[in-house]
């Protein structure tokens, strides 16, 4: 029996899909695993978040990189501004997501969080913006035209007394259409690093283009309420 792939090859172009996002057509789920850092576990130092984005079967399918500089990381912690750039297996940019450095507490709803998603990078496909709520994490998922298309809730303060944290995906008239789950990743790797896994659950049939928004989605929830401030 012939080894799994651990990675997948690019799809070919499909007409009407951003270039790039075409694989994304045929998943309705992804595993977003942070890699980890040797230099955060030992000295608590924050780095450049890493992470690799499988299938359902632990094949790679996408990298994301932060760019940001040290200067940012140590003094902003998990308020800072960021761009992350994910990356096929070829190393080819498909999808930017960007950050404004923005305040994140309860009690400055005049400046809550926001994030572009650009597919390929310069063709804006969606936002996701958070909306006030004292207790609930809550946001609305744009598209390009800056119409609401989704909702996206978690649980209180976005805290769980279970292993894993959802984050329901809701349509306009609140029906549940998938999640974005914190995954627990171990007693080990959850006292000692930020590093987190993530799942994420969708419509086969969901846009690809809202499919891209939910991984940059995933990442402002990561930054949000899991990242640990050093």
């Amino acid at each position: 029996m012939q080894p799994m792939n651990m990675y997948m090859v690019p799809n070919q172009g499909i007409p009407g899909f951003p270039p790039g996002l075409e694989y994304l057509t045929q998943v309705d789920q992804l595993l977003i695993k942070q890699k980890v850092e040797l230099i955060e576990a030992l000295a608590g130092f924050e780095s450049n978040n890493k992470y690799e984005i499988r299938n359902s079967m632990g094949q790679n399918v996408f990298y994301a990189v932060e760019e940001n500089d040290c200067l940012t990381r140590q003094c902003c912690g998990p308020l800072r501004s960021f761009t992350i750039r994910i990356l096929d297996n070829f190393g080819q940019e498909i999808i930017t997501v960007s950050r404004p450095l923005k305040c994140m507490s309860c009690f400055f709803p005049c400046c809550l969080q926001e994030l572009e998603i650009q597919a390929p990078p310069g063709n804006t496909v969606g936002y996701v913006l958070q909306q006030w709520h004292p207790f609930l994490p809550k946001f609305t998922i744009e598209n390009e035209r800056r119409e609401p298309v989704l909702k996206l809730q978690g649980p209180f303060c976005g805290w769980s007394c279970l292993p894993d944290v959802d984050f329901e995906i809701l349509t306009m008239d609140e029906v549940s259409i998938g999640k974005i789950s914190k995954q627990w990743s171990g007693l080990l790797r959850e006292a000692f690093t930020d590093s987190d896994n993530f799942g994420i659950q969708f419509p086969m049939d969901l846009d690809v283009r809202m499919k891209a928004v939910m991984i940059g989605a995933c990442f402002l929830i990561d930054f949000m309420f899991f990242e640990t401030n050093n």
